[in-house]
């Protein structure tokens, strides 16, 4: 698999979890869940994008 690919989906993953802990309890910089969320799509489907076209 690509390295990218999967750093975009445990970034995806880590922020899915942080918005779900924010959702329930106020935490200082919770916001950057969903900086992690769009990052790690963006990444993921960079990756994945790199390895159909190879």
């Amino acid at each position: 698999m690509d390295r990218t690919f999967i750093a975009g989906a445990g970034l995806t993953v880590a922020g899915v979890c942080g918005y779900v802990v924010g959702v329930l309890v106020a935490y200082p910089g919770r916001a950057f869940s969903l900086t992690a969320i769009m990052i790690g799509i963006t990444l993921a489907s960079i990756g994945e994008g790199r390895r159909a076209g190879a």
